[in-house]
């Protein structure tokens, strides 16, 4: 397995401690290295890996969205890849009512449409939930990335994870404050409704690299 890094950390006493990090994707060994003078003293662990999947199986996945979606095609997508996901977390969508937006709406009328749907997706969010809010200016990922990122997030406590995805006029900037980050697919702009089936489908794809299982690179 490849070295992922060497680390010192900090005096302890006499020791300077160094971290000696090997690892695969889920799993792997890491060794804390305790030095003193000319003498070095190696312990060895094991990452547990079932405990990584303990944490990430008993996370709550919850898509907020705007709208509700009138094509079949776009519904049966989402409810496949959320029946697939039922094996390795437990997640909901949630819909909120969409605002009329008229034609050539001024920009005052589309921030009180925003604020309106905003804040009907607030009201979905609890001060536990970690946030992210889909956005064209948030941060990109690879499917490798945002799978070790839910991980991450797992094993570091959060266990109740809220994606974000706004109406067809964005996000209001109050549910961009309260988004814990900002996460982007692309520069390209997609229809909301197709932005469920492709989110779902990366969160899936997510799980699937967390178990370590095939999945379409």
């Amino acid at each position: 397995m490849p070295v992922l890094g060497i680390f010192l950390l900090k005096k302890f006493f006499l020791y300077d401690i160094i971290i000696v990090l090997h690892s695969t994707f889920l799993g792997g060994t890491y060794g804390i290295l305790f030095k003193t003078g000319k003498n070095l003293f190696l312990k060895k662990r094991e990452v547990n890996t079932k405990r990584i999947l303990w944490y990430t199986q008993n996370m709550k996945i919850t898509i907020v969205c705007v709208g509700k979606i009138k094509e079949k095609f776009y519904r049966d997508a989402v409810e496949e890849y959320k029946k697939r996901l039922g094996r390795y977390c437990k997640m909901q969508i949630v819909e909120v009512a969409d605002e009329k937006t008229p034609d050539k709406a001024s920009e005052a009328l589309e921030n009180q449409i925003k604020e309106k749907e905003g804040n009907r997706i607030l009201s979905h969010i609890s001060d536990s939930d970690y946030v992210i809010a889909l956005a064209i200016n948030g941060k990109e990922r690879d499917s490798v990335e945002l799978a070790e990122h839910i991980r991450s997030l797992g094993l570091h406590g959060k266990s109740s994870l809220t994606f974000v995805i706004g109406g067809s006029l964005g996000l209001s900037e109050e549910v961009l404050k309260r988004a814990d980050e900002k996460l982007s697919f692309s520069k390209m702009t997609f229809p909301h409704q197709l932005m469920r089936v492709i989110l779902a489908e990366q969160i899936y794809r997510s799980y699937r690299i967390i178990h370590g299982e095939p999945y379409h690179k």
